[in-house]
């Protein structure tokens, strides 16, 4: 039954724009094939939410992370810039689960130290200069009901500094920041989905149409 379904699905499509290969996928990320063809399921949903071309949009990207298509947040601007590796506005298949892989619980910290790093880097310097951390403190915070004043984000991004810009040049380079990680690694507890190790549980209907063996 298992053989037939398979042959089945090799003659079920032509693909759609910036899918790949699950196999090659699989090779660079700690996905298995069922998996990542489990996250294709999971694409498709996304990127037919509000505009069917099997790409996602960022309404579309917003709309899946915070129920609004049309929230303006830094900090999710920023996710989006880091899942679009190709810079042209909007997420392709391959593009989503190399950059999903990130959060995966195998993949090293240094990784998702990398990752974040970059998230905060928001001119692309190299370096996370005080008015980037100050803006990212401040994106974050506005998701919270801590309500802190414009003072308290101020003083926490001047104590910020002071710990970990051991050089005192007036930005962080990616050696203090794999320091401060170091110190503190709860900096990266949302670095980490644990369901991602679990992928085709949450879509085992998906997994009967795998197009290779593991």
């Amino acid at each position: 039954m298992l053989a037939f379904v398979k042959r089945f699905s090799l003659k079920r499509t032509k693909h759609p724009r910036g899918y790949e290969d699950p196999q090659v996928l699989a090779s660079e990320t700690p996905f298995t094939v069922n998996e990542i063809e489990a996250l294709h399921n999971l694409f498709k949903k996304l990127s037919t939410s509000i505009i069917n071309d099997g790409l996602i949009h960022k309404e579309e990207f917003l709309l899946a992370l915070f129920r609004n298509s049309s929230m303006q947040n830094l900090f999710a601007d920023r996710v989006f810039y880091m899942f679009d590796r190709k810079r042209n506005g909007v997420i392709e298949f391959g593009e989503f689960v190399r950059s999903l892989s990130i959060f995966h619980p195998h993949t090293p910290e240094h990784e998702k130290s990398s990752f974040m790093f970059k998230l905060y880097d928001l001119d692309g310097t190299g370096f996370i200069q005080r008015h980037e951390l100050k803006k990212m403190v401040g994106a974050l915070l506005s998701e919270t009901d801590l309500g802190l004043s414009e003072e308290s984000i101020e003083a926490i991004v001047e104590q910020t500094m002071v710990e970990v810009d051991t050089n005192k040049d007036g930005k962080i380079d990616e050696e203090e920041w794999k320091e401060l990680v170091a110190k503190n690694p709860s900096i990266l507890k949302n670095m980490t989905l644990p369901y991602l190790k679990e992928v085709t549980l949450a879509f085992p209907s998906f997994v009967l149409d795998s197009e290779v063996d593991d």
